[in-house]
């Protein structure tokens, strides 16, 4: 009697898709919703405002990111609206077994109208990898701070991010004009690179804000000392952009928070307060 080996096709791993859009504008003296959509793991809660700004909370019910998961975000804000979206915790991006996690943003901002991009914290994990996409449009009349930080994984667990791959890619539009295009790719030997003094000089933290409103040039001393040594500020082409580096997510946070609250047209998220 003999026997014959069957093979069997490998069983795709489960993979998280999620996708909000969100549109807002002002009734009434207060930024209301005008349109919402959320499907798969993303989920947006609203906090109770305090003032005429609107405050969306991004959740990802899956509880991280891996190779493979999908995140689409869209978010319009008419003439003379104003909104802060923030996330409820840091997002983790975990081991990838294969692939690459994606993240898409998309940002439109109306003349007079105000937004802040203030999610927490991104935690890589070792062996993690995404990709990121940021787009924003903006009137020429519109406000805006858009901040992104970065932990390669957390110093009190005694983790460390020996490789991985870290892609993000802002592009921002005013009046229909390309006005800041900024590519980041952390991929491969990641603490190697990490420790290079044209990098991170051992650094395991790090931010990025960019902020368009009137008279930010005025604001430039005061930010550049407020970012430190290890930090810096600069206009350009119109926008305030600042650049921060840390030994970890707690000394970035202790720099990053009083900026965001220096930048900030309104109060910072309550999330970041807990």
């Amino acid at each position: 009697m003999t026997t014959t080996a069957v093979a069997h096709a490998p069983v795709p791993l489960q993979r998280s898709a999620g996708r909000v859009d969100l549109a807002v504008r002002p009734l009434a003296g207060r930024t209301r919703l005008e349109r919402l959509h959320q499907a798969g793991c993303l989920k947006l809660r609203f906090p109770r405002p305090i003032g005429p700004s609107a405050e969306a909370v991004l959740i990802n019910t899956s509880g991280g990111l891996t190779g493979g998961d999908r995140l689409d975000q869209s978010f319009q804000v008419a003439s003379g609206g104003r909104l802060t979206v923030t996330t409820q915790a840091c997002e983790r991006v975990y081991r990838a077994a294969s692939g690459s996690a994606e993240v898409t943003s998309r940002i439109a901002i109306g003349d007079d109208a105000s937004l802040a991009w203030l999610p927490q914290e991104t935690i890589l994990f070792d062996g993690g990898a995404i990709t990121r996409r940021l787009d924003v449009d903006a009137a020429p009349g519109a406000r805006f701070l858009l901040s992104e930080s970065v932990i390669l994984g957390r110093e009190m667990m005694g983790e460390s991010v020996e490789a991985g791959s870290f892609r993000d890619r802002w592009r921002v539009r005013i009046g229909g004009r390309l006005v800041f295009a900024d590519d980041l790719r952390l991929e491969g030997p990641v603490a190697a690179i990490a420790a290079q003094p044209a990098s991170l000089a051992g650094n395991r933290a790090f931010a990025t804000l960019l902020a368009h409103g009137p008279g930010l040039e005025g604001w430039v001393p005061a930010i550049r000392d407020m970012a430190g040594e290890a930090g810096g500020a600069s206009i350009v082409g119109g926008l305030l952009v600042v650049r921060l580096r840390a030994p970890s997510g707690f000394h970035l946070r202790k720099r990053l928070v009083p900026l965001i609250r220096a930048l900030a047209d309104g109060a910072l998220p309550r999330v970041w307060s807990v």
